[in-house]
C-alpha cells in the first residue's frame, strides 16, 4: 500500500505511557491507531474545527479504512512526534496520512516508527452516508 503525505503537516508530541506497551515493553501495534487519532483530532481542531462541532451538525466521521506500515518499535517513555496531513477530500469522505517518529535523545535524526493512513466517511447519527458539510469541506479543501 502506498502512503502519501503532503507538506506542511500538523505535528504534535506524545509520550508513550506504560499502558500502551506489551509484555515485551514495545508499543502494542493497535495503539498506533490511537496515536493516529490523537494527530487527526488535533489537526482538525487546529485547522478546521473540533469533531464536536462536526457532531453538532449531525455528522460523525468513522474510520472506514486504515493502513499501517511498521518500520521500527516504540518503547515506554519514548517521546513521539505524530505528523498528520489531509491527503484526499471527496464529497462523502476524506483521507488523512500519518508519520510517527521517535525523538532521539542523542541528537540524531528522528527514527520513523510507523506511517499510514485512515479514510473517514461522513454519516448521519443513524449511519446513513451523507456529504461532508459544505462549511467543513471548504475549510478542509484549503488544506490540500
Amino acid at each position: 500500500m502506498k502512503t502519501s503525505f503532503t507538506e506542511p503537516a500538523f505535528s504534535i508530541q506524545h509520550r508513550v505511557i506504560y499502558a500502551d506497551t506489551d509484555a515485551g515493553g514495545v508499543v502494542y501495534n493497535a495503539n498506533y491507531l490511537k496515536y493516529f487519532e490523537i494527530g487527526r483530532t488535533e489537526f482538525m481542531r487546529e485547522n478546521v474545527c473540533s469533531y464536536r462541532d462536526i457532531e453538532d451538525l449531525g455528522v460523525i466521521m468513522p474510520v472506514t479504512e486504515s493502513y499501517s506500515r511498521y518500520k521500527s518499535p516504540g518503547f515506554y517513555d519514548d517521546l513521539l512526534t505524530i505528523e498528520t496531513s489531509l491527503t484526499e477530500l471527496k464529497k462523502f469522505s476524506c483521507r488523512f496520512s500519518y508519520r510517527i517518529t521517535r525523538t532521539n535523545s542523542d541528537g540524531q535524526k528522528p527514527s520513523l516508527l510507523v506511517k499510514g493512513y485512515t479514510v473517514h466517511a461522513a454519516v448521519t447519527q443513524n449511519g446513513k452516508l451523507t456529504p461532508i458539510p459544505v462549511s467543513i469541506r471548504e475549510l478542509m479543501q484549503d488544506l490540500l
